[in-house]
């Protein structure tokens, strides 16, 4: 079995304001709408592969915004905040798959190694977690990571800055980030130009 590793942009105020308001804008009942959709399709995804979440990432939908999960281990919570993020973020960078995601953990002591900041390290953002407490998915996947945008241009220098002294086996990634990153930050100081406020970069590992 692999797991994809995806990527997308966006601001996260936006996901919290939709799931924490009392009373919803136009604008937040059309997205949730667009949310509740995306979760319908999730489902019914899940009933046609034979799985059995516990609870439906509808229905998780549903509680995270209520702020009373019915449970306190679900998958279902996970992809319901995933589709929350899906339906205000940018469109998703297929950043590649992997049989074992535990290697990231490796990449990072050989990073680490060789001086990068622990905090861009790819094991620690990308298994960080979502910026709200969820009920518990129930095992290591899917995993949610994030980053802050205004990180991305330090990531890309560290890793810049060590990619020729890296092991072989990490170089082709060190490198992927080190550009996606560097792209990232170009947005996003071109984003504060326009008044846009494009805070965090999104890992969905699933």
């Amino acid at each position: 079995m692999s797991y994809c590793l995806e990527m997308s942009t966006g601001d996260m105020r936006d996901v919290m304001r939709l799931l924490t308001a009392v009373e919803r804008t136009e604008k937040q009942e059309r997205v949730l709408g667009v949310v509740r959709e995306r979760c319908a399709k999730t489902d019914a995804r899940f009933r046609e592969e034979d799985i059995d979440l516990g609870v439906s990432v509808g229905q998780a939908l549903d509680e995270l915004i209520e702020g009373a999960p019915s449970v306190e281990t679900s998958p279902a919570y996970t992809h319901a905040f995933h589709e929350v993020v899906a339906s205000h973020f940018s469109d998703t960078t297929d950043l590649g798959s992997w049989r074992r995601p535990s290697w990231f953990h490796r990449m990072d002591d050989e990073l680490a190694r060789h001086g990068v900041p622990s905090d861009l390290l790819p094991g620690v953002f990308l298994f960080s977690g979502p910026p709200v407490r969820l009920p518990h998915p129930g095992d290591a996947f899917p995993a949610i990571g994030t980053l802050p945008t205004r990180r991305a241009a330090a990531l890309a220098d560290a890793y810049d800055a060590v990619l020729d002294r890296l092991d072989p086996e990490y170089q082709d990634t060190a490198r992927k980030f080190a550009e996606l990153m560097r792209f990232e930050a170009e947005e996003w100081e071109s984003s504060r130009q326009l008044g846009q406020t494009l805070d965090t970069i999104f890992f969905w590992f699933g």
